[in-house]
């Protein structure tokens, strides 16, 4: 027997940043595919659950400003929810459309007597039996109503209703497919977001290669500037999914969306995730893995973000955390607030706040000096102060005095290292370089921002 050929590629990994911008290329890309009369891309975005692949895609449309039709498709039970449900159309012309004639060979047909064996009482018996015969073609000249932009297909519930505006009945007739219900009545491009397209029903798969491969199914399309994303669980053991061949994965595009803290943390700082959690999570995120992931993480985190004083309450937190992210992660959770980590100066204070003196003393104070400073400590708090620097950035005027308080930081101050300072400048200016153009007035800052 031969040996099966092992033919599975290694998918491109790419974070949620990342994941945004090739979905903003494959948009540009399909709208020019659309104008060459080519059929757009389909993308699958692959990943654990809990990542953000839906969320992160919602987001995209939600900034191109395109709808947005979410489908879960493990929780449609009825194929005409996805595809539409068959009705049966008629066409019908306008009166006083005009007619013409064509040629057209039609077959010919005699009557005639031949013998043929019949089963009678039990018994095979030859008979005399008539039958109509085909005996050859001839030329006959047939109607054909001109269409002319007069002859349409008609529902066969609203036939009435033409017929009532002049239109007849020409005889012919079709079964198609009425548009479903999500795609009725949107105007303008959009997102078809096919949700854990593997957990659904083969029928509901098979229905969907139609859709992927041809953006129509039997007699309706999607509207231009339609784009199909799947989202899929890797089918490696962990998860309920069906397995796909390759005549599937060859209909799409697919990238595997991976955890990066970095983005996370972003992400947290803009949504209020408690200060505590988010430093918690940069100190350890080797801890994301499939079985505790990003979701359930967050779950969590919101359970205990009212309480003031974690130090108080731990027991509650050890509970909330065993039911939420496993015995380890809240375990090592609690041995973070027992070493007060929990109480690291936060990003706004560090930022924004008015005592500088007090502000670089309490930085000192938590990351440590000579034998006992804490590069990790130091590493969580510049991401943090970044992330903060650029999310208030986004809405508001980045004053002096903010500009100087980072100048402070990376100038005039020994409390970071010279690669956190490099880190801390280079990536508020690649991100927004507009609104903290200030900062390369400064001499010393600019010669950090250009270090190799």
């Amino acid at each position: 027997m031969a040996k099966k050929k092992n033919s599975a590629k290694q998918l491109v990994q790419v974070n949620i940043d990342e994941l945004k911008d090739f979905i903003k290329h494959i948009v540009n890309n399909n709208r020019y595919l659309q104008t060459t009369g080519k059929v757009p891309v389909t993308v699958n975005v692959e990943g654990d659950a809990g990542l953000g692949k839906t969320s992160a895609i919602m987001q995209v449309a939600n900034e191109l400003e395109l709808n947005c039709v979410r489908l879960n498709l493990a929780e449609i039970e009825e194929l005409g929810d996805l595809v539409g449900y068959p009705v049966r159309q008629f066409q019908l012309c306008k009166q006083g459309t005009t007619v013409s004639t064509s040629s057209a060979k039609v077959p010919v047909y005699e009557n005639k007597v031949i013998q043929k064996q019949v089963l009678e009482n039990g018994k095979i018996v030859m008979k005399s039996i008539t039958e109509s015969v085909q005996t050859g073609w001839k030329n006959e000249e047939v109607a054909i109503p001109q269409s002319d932009g007069e002859c349409l297909w008609i529902d066969e519930q609203a036939t009435t209703e033409y017929i009532k505006r002049g239109y007849e009945f020409t005889g012919e007739k079709r079964m198609s497919y009425c548009p479903p219900e999500w795609i009725t009545g949107l105007s303008g491009g959009g997102f078809l977001i096919l949700d854990d397209y593997t957990r659904a029903d083969q029928r509901f798969i098979q229905a969907c290669m139609t859709l992927i491969e041809t953006q129509k199914y039997i007699s309706w399309a999607l509207p231009q500037d339609w784009h199909i994303i799947l989202t899929t669980n890797p089918d490696n053991g962990d998860y309920l999914v069906t397995s796909m061949d390759e005549a599937q994965k060859t209909r799409f595009i697919s990238v595997m969306l991976k955890f990066d803290v970095d983005v996370w943390a972003r992400w947290a700082e803009s949504t209020g995730i408690d200060g505590r959690c988010i430093n918690f999570m940069l100190l350890h995120p080797e801890l994301v893995t499939e079985s505790i992931n990003a979701r359930s993480i967050t779950i969590f985190y919101n359970c205990i973000s009212s309480i003031p004083d974690f130090a108080n309450n731990l027991p509650l937190i050890q509970m909330i955390g065993e039911g939420s992210v496993g015995s380890e992660f809240a375990t090592l959770f609690t041995l973070f607030i027992n070493n007060k980590l929990d109480k690291l100066i936060s990003p706004k204070e560090i930022l924004f706040s008015d005592d500088e003196t007090k502000v670089m003393r309490d930085l000192r104070n938590c990351i440590g000096t000579g034998p006992d400073y804490r590069a990790d400590i130091a590493s969580i708090l510049v991401t943090r102060v970044i992330n903060q620097a650029l999310i208030f950035a986004e809405n508001n005027t980045v004053e002096q005095k903010t500009i100087n308080r980072l100048i402070t930081l990376t100038t005039k101050d020994d409390t970071l290292t010279d690669d956190l300072k490099y880190v801390l400048i280079k990536k508020i200016l690649n991100t927004n370089k507009q609104k903290f153009q200030k900062l390369m007035v400064n001499p010393e800052v600019v010669k950090i921002s250009v270090k190799q």
